[in-house]
């Protein structure tokens, strides 16, 4: 496949096209998860379910990634990347295609828990060790944080976008006079139609991407076994904070709190992703002057501190004002994370690490929903909210008192 102007902006110099397929693959599942996430809630509700029972369908997809993704991390080091990656696309495909056809409470579920759908911002799903290994695999140490921030910029954008799409289904039940519902289930067959549009890319990596040399061969975790479990660890505190607030529970308090339409709702989200994205742009330049750790503690605390202040404000400007302000920080750390696991273990190692590191995450993140949609069900005040910025503001200085001094190559 040729080098596609995409690839070159967003590539960095000297990094193999295959980092470029990748960069599309993440974007596809993005647009995804970008409507996903702010209409599986209103789709929920349309159908009768309560906020709790969204908050246990929200748990569901979380801890079925988690699960999902330790048994890729039992397994990578046995099979070739490109097959499981090609795989995870037709389980994408089938999710999108089920949640048309399951409109009862047990079998959502159970589509939630073995399938794909996220309902974060962020990537939680099985795709992301595979792909952050692969990057890791062709980037080399200076040139990493940087693939990783774009990887994580093209995830927030196009997730920005596919926020915003999901103002489509009321524009075709409008002009249309399409059923609202049918209109939804419409969203949904794309949802998995972008997961069978991943498989030409995921075919299109040159099979050297999976020949290693003996130091980088996939292995179970060895040495590096400690630190990566002590930041997986870390890293649940984090996941687990961050379920209070996942996009699809903070557009159902929008909803309640504010009577946000789902076209409004995908405009403020649309926004809190272009936000994020911007931000990632810098995350690399930040990290080469003032270290991986650094950034990662120094800019998350104060998006932390405008997260807990969002439910106190009396009307929806102002809270949107500190969602705004809490967006442009609060994803910075997301590349130098990655990027910090990925240099801390060895070469063959890395696939391991990326899932252990991951699972606990999804682990963690998917306890938290069904308690936030509780409270949600208690009370429009948005105590979830404070709950997520607490504890990952506790996160945070965790880890900077436990890795301060674990440097990576490029800054020892």
């Amino acid at each position: 496949m040729p080098r596609s102007a995409f690839s070159r902006f967003f590539v960095p110099s000297g990094t193999p096209p295959d980092a470029g397929l990748l960069l599309w693959t993440r974007g596809a599942r993005a647009f995804g998860d970008g409507f996903m996430s702010l209409l599986l809630p209103f789709y929920l509700t349309l159908l009768g379910f309560s906020a709790f029972d969204v908050g246990l369908i929200v748990t569901a997809t979380l801890l079925g990634s988690g699960i999902m993704t330790l048994v890729i991390g039992m397994i990578a080091h046995r099979y070739r990347s490109r097959s499981l990656l090609l795989a995870a696309s037709l389980l994408m495909a089938a999710t999108g295609a089920a949640v048309v056809f399951a409109t009862d409470f047990w079998p959502l579920l159970i589509v939630a828990f073995v399938g794909t759908l996220n309902p974060s911002a962020g990537d939680v799903s099985v795709f992301s060790p595979l792909e952050h290994s692969l990057l890791a695999r062709v980037a080399n140490p200076r040139s990493r944080t940087a693939l990783f921030a774009r990887y994580s910029l093209v995830g927030a954008l196009i997730g920005a976008i596919g926020a915003q799409a999901a103002s489509l289904p009321t524009l075709a039940a409008h002009f249309f006079a399409l059923d609202i519902k049918t209109a939804l289930q419409g969203m949904f067959v794309l949802y998995g139609v972008l997961g069978a549009a991943c498989l030409p890319f995921y075919r299109s990596l040159s099979p050297q991407i999976d020949i290693h040399g003996e130091s980088q061969q996939p292995t179970p975790l060895g040495k590096s076994k400690r630190i990566v479990y002590t930041l997986a660890a870390l890293f649940s505190i984090d996941a687990f904070a961050g379920g209070f607030a996942v996009q699809s529970l903070l557009a159902l308090w929008l909803f309640d709190r504010f009577q946000l339409s789902v076209g409004t709702a995908g405009t403020v989200f649309f926004w809190v992703g272009v936000l994020s994205a911007l931000s990632q742009l810098v995350a690399a330049r930040i990290a080469a002057r003032f270290g991986l750790i650094n950034t990662m503690v120094f800019t998350h605390i104060p998006s932390s501190i405008f997260l807990i202040l969002v439910p106190f404000m009396p009307n929806l400007p102002l809270a949107l004002l500190f969602l705004f302000l809490r967006s442009a920080l609060s994803q910075m750390d997301v590349p130098a994370r990655t990027s910090y696991v990925m240099a801390v273990v060895s070469p063959g190692e890395r696939a391991a690490a990326a899932s252990v590191t991951a699972v606990p995450r999804s682990l963690a993140a998917a306890i938290s929903p069904a308690f936030a949609g509780y409270l949600l069900s208690l009370s429009a005040f948005g105590w979830p909210l404070v709950i997520c910025g607490g504890l990952k503001i506790a996160y945070d200085l965790l880890l900077l008192k436990m890795f301060s001094r674990v440097k990576p190559p490029e800054e020892s």
